[in-house]
Protein backbone atom coordinates (compact mmCIF):
# COMPACT_ATOMS: atom_id res chain seq x y z
CA UNK A 1 0.00 0.00 0.00
CA UNK A 2 1.14 3.55 -0.69
CA UNK A 3 1.32 4.76 2.91
CA UNK A 4 3.38 1.74 4.06
CA UNK A 5 6.49 2.66 2.08
CA UNK A 6 6.44 6.45 2.12
CA UNK A 7 7.08 8.24 5.42
CA UNK A 8 5.75 11.49 3.92
CA UNK A 9 2.40 9.98 2.98
CA UNK A 10 -0.63 10.62 5.07
CA UNK A 11 -3.72 8.55 5.65
CA UNK A 12 -5.67 11.57 4.40
CA UNK A 13 -3.70 11.96 1.15
CA UNK A 14 -5.23 10.41 -1.97
CA UNK A 15 -2.55 8.04 -3.33
CA UNK A 16 -4.32 7.77 -6.70
CA UNK A 17 -4.02 11.54 -7.24
CA UNK A 18 -0.31 11.56 -6.40
CA UNK A 19 0.40 8.57 -8.65
CA UNK A 20 -1.53 10.20 -11.46
CA UNK A 21 0.43 13.43 -11.00
CA UNK A 22 3.61 11.38 -10.71
CA UNK A 23 2.98 9.84 -14.13
CA UNK A 24 2.80 13.35 -15.61
CA UNK A 25 5.82 14.81 -13.80
CA UNK A 26 7.59 15.44 -17.10
CA UNK A 27 4.74 17.70 -18.30
CA UNK A 28 5.42 20.01 -15.37
CA UNK A 29 9.09 20.11 -16.41
CA UNK A 30 8.25 20.84 -20.07
CA UNK A 31 5.79 23.58 -19.09
CA UNK A 32 8.42 25.00 -16.75
CA UNK A 33 11.08 25.14 -19.46
CA UNK A 34 8.69 26.74 -21.96
CA UNK A 35 7.65 29.33 -19.36
CA UNK A 36 11.28 30.16 -18.58
CA UNK A 37 12.17 30.61 -22.26
CA UNK A 38 9.10 32.80 -22.76
CA UNK A 39 9.95 34.78 -19.61
CA UNK A 40 13.46 35.55 -20.85
CA UNK A 41 12.16 36.62 -24.27
CA UNK A 42 9.42 38.76 -22.70
CA UNK A 43 11.93 40.57 -20.50
CA UNK A 44 14.22 41.22 -23.47
CA UNK A 45 11.38 42.63 -25.62
CA UNK A 46 8.42 43.33 -23.31
CA UNK A 47 6.24 45.37 -25.67
CA UNK A 48 6.76 42.87 -28.47
CA UNK A 49 5.80 40.04 -26.10
CA UNK A 50 2.51 41.70 -25.20
CA UNK A 51 1.72 42.49 -28.83
CA UNK A 52 2.61 38.91 -29.84
CA UNK A 53 0.34 37.48 -27.14
CA UNK A 54 -2.43 39.80 -28.28
CA UNK A 55 -1.96 38.71 -31.88
CA UNK A 56 -2.12 35.04 -30.87
CA UNK A 57 -5.33 35.75 -28.97
CA UNK A 58 -6.80 37.53 -32.01
CA UNK A 59 -5.81 34.72 -34.33
CA UNK A 60 -7.38 32.14 -32.00
CA UNK A 61 -10.60 34.16 -31.81
CA UNK A 62 -10.71 34.50 -35.60
CA UNK A 63 -10.18 30.77 -36.15
CA UNK A 64 -12.80 29.97 -33.51
CA UNK A 65 -15.23 32.32 -35.27
CA UNK A 66 -14.60 30.65 -38.63
CA UNK A 67 -15.21 27.19 -37.17
CA UNK A 68 -18.33 28.44 -35.38
CA UNK A 69 -19.62 29.90 -38.68
CA UNK A 70 -18.95 26.60 -40.46
CA UNK A 71 -20.82 24.74 -37.71
CA UNK A 72 -23.69 27.23 -38.05
CA UNK A 73 -24.00 26.49 -41.77
CA UNK A 74 -23.83 22.72 -41.18
CA UNK A 75 -26.36 22.81 -38.35
CA UNK A 76 -27.14 20.09 -35.83
CA UNK A 77 -24.64 21.23 -33.18
CA UNK A 78 -27.07 20.98 -30.27
CA UNK A 79 -27.07 24.75 -29.70
CA UNK A 80 -29.70 27.12 -31.02
CA UNK A 81 -28.76 28.79 -34.29
CA UNK A 82 -29.20 32.22 -32.73
CA UNK A 83 -26.62 31.57 -30.01
CA UNK A 84 -24.31 29.95 -32.50
CA UNK A 85 -24.57 32.94 -34.86
CA UNK A 86 -23.94 35.35 -32.00
CA UNK A 87 -20.87 33.39 -30.91
CA UNK A 88 -19.51 33.18 -34.46
CA UNK A 89 -20.01 36.92 -35.06
CA UNK A 90 -18.50 37.87 -31.70
CA UNK A 91 -15.46 35.64 -32.27
CA UNK A 92 -14.93 36.98 -35.78
CA UNK A 93 -15.31 40.60 -34.61
CA UNK A 94 -12.89 40.19 -31.70
CA UNK A 95 -10.42 38.38 -33.93
CA UNK A 96 -10.48 41.03 -36.66
CA UNK A 97 -10.35 43.97 -34.23
CA UNK A 98 -7.46 42.40 -32.36
CA UNK A 99 -5.46 41.74 -35.51
CA UNK A 100 -6.15 45.26 -36.82
CA UNK A 101 -5.31 47.06 -33.55
CA UNK A 102 -3.47 44.75 -31.16
CA UNK A 103 -2.26 47.61 -28.95
CA UNK A 104 -5.79 48.71 -28.02
CA UNK A 105 -6.83 45.13 -27.46
CA UNK A 106 -3.79 44.59 -25.22
CA UNK A 107 -5.12 47.26 -22.86
CA UNK A 108 -8.40 45.37 -22.54
CA UNK A 109 -6.64 42.03 -22.24
CA UNK A 110 -4.77 43.30 -19.20
CA UNK A 111 -8.09 43.14 -17.31
CA UNK A 112 -8.61 39.54 -18.40
CA UNK A 113 -5.03 38.74 -17.46
CA UNK A 114 -5.62 40.27 -14.03
CA UNK A 115 -8.71 38.13 -13.48
CA UNK A 116 -6.89 35.01 -14.66
CA UNK A 117 -3.95 35.68 -12.34
CA UNK A 118 -6.20 36.19 -9.34
CA UNK A 119 -8.24 33.05 -10.01
CA UNK A 120 -5.08 31.06 -10.76
CA UNK A 121 -3.45 32.28 -7.56
CA UNK A 122 -6.45 31.29 -5.47
CA UNK A 123 -6.47 27.88 -7.17
CA UNK A 124 -2.80 27.28 -6.34
CA UNK A 125 -3.35 28.20 -2.70
CA UNK A 126 -6.34 25.87 -2.40
CA UNK A 127 -4.39 23.09 -4.15
CA UNK A 128 -1.42 23.56 -1.81
CA UNK A 129 -3.69 23.33 1.23
CA UNK A 130 -5.28 20.13 -0.10
CA UNK A 131 -1.97 18.35 -0.71
CA UNK A 132 0.01 19.85 2.18
CA UNK A 133 0.16 16.58 4.09
CA UNK A 134 1.27 14.59 1.06
CA UNK A 135 4.15 16.73 -0.20
CA UNK A 136 6.88 18.91 1.18
CA UNK A 137 7.46 22.43 0.00
CA UNK A 138 3.78 23.24 -0.42
CA UNK A 139 4.60 26.73 0.80
CA UNK A 140 6.16 27.34 -2.63
CA UNK A 141 2.78 26.72 -4.25
CA UNK A 142 1.19 29.11 -1.74
CA UNK A 143 3.89 31.68 -2.52
CA UNK A 144 3.28 31.21 -6.25
CA UNK A 145 -0.45 31.74 -5.66
CA UNK A 146 0.12 34.87 -3.58
CA UNK A 147 2.45 36.32 -6.22
CA UNK A 148 -0.14 35.66 -8.92
CA UNK A 149 -2.85 37.39 -6.86
CA UNK A 150 -0.66 40.43 -6.17
CA UNK A 151 0.26 40.65 -9.85
CA UNK A 152 -3.40 40.36 -10.83
CA UNK A 153 -4.42 43.16 -8.45
CA UNK A 154 -1.62 45.39 -9.78
CA UNK A 155 -2.75 44.80 -13.36
CA UNK A 156 -6.36 45.57 -12.44
CA UNK A 157 -5.39 48.79 -10.67
CA UNK A 158 -3.13 50.10 -13.48
CA UNK A 159 -4.23 48.42 -16.73
CA UNK A 160 -2.79 51.02 -19.09
CA UNK A 161 0.28 52.00 -17.09
CA UNK A 162 2.46 50.74 -19.88
CA UNK A 163 2.44 47.77 -22.19
CA UNK A 164 6.21 47.48 -21.75
CA UNK A 165 5.89 47.27 -17.98
CA UNK A 166 3.19 44.64 -18.42
CA UNK A 167 5.51 42.69 -20.69
CA UNK A 168 8.30 42.80 -18.11
CA UNK A 169 5.95 41.63 -15.37
CA UNK A 170 4.69 38.87 -17.64
CA UNK A 171 8.30 37.85 -18.17
CA UNK A 172 9.03 37.83 -14.44
CA UNK A 173 5.82 35.93 -13.75
CA UNK A 174 6.66 33.41 -16.46
CA UNK A 175 10.15 32.91 -15.00
CA UNK A 176 8.78 32.36 -11.50
CA UNK A 177 6.02 30.11 -12.78
CA UNK A 178 8.52 28.14 -14.85
CA UNK A 179 10.87 27.67 -11.92
CA UNK A 180 8.02 26.52 -9.68
CA UNK A 181 6.75 24.15 -12.38
CA UNK A 182 10.23 22.62 -12.67
CA UNK A 183 10.41 22.24 -8.90
CA UNK A 184 6.94 20.66 -8.75
CA UNK A 185 7.73 18.33 -11.66
CA UNK A 186 10.89 16.97 -10.08
CA UNK A 187 9.13 16.64 -6.70
CA UNK A 188 6.26 14.72 -8.31
CA UNK A 189 8.69 12.43 -10.14
CA UNK A 190 9.17 10.34 -7.00
CA UNK A 191 5.47 9.38 -7.14
CA UNK A 192 5.76 8.02 -10.68
CA UNK A 193 5.03 4.28 -10.78
CA UNK A 194 7.87 1.94 -11.60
Amino acid sequence: MYGDNDPHASAVSPPGLLQQLGRSWWLFVVYGLVAIVFGVLAMMKPAAAVIALTWIFGLMALVEGIFAAIALVRGGEGVSRGWQALYALASLAVGVLTLVNPLATAGVLVFFLAAWLIVGGLYRIVFAIRVREAIRGEWLLVLSGLLAIVLGVLFAMHPLAGIAVTGIWIGIGALLHGALQLFAGFKLRRFAPG
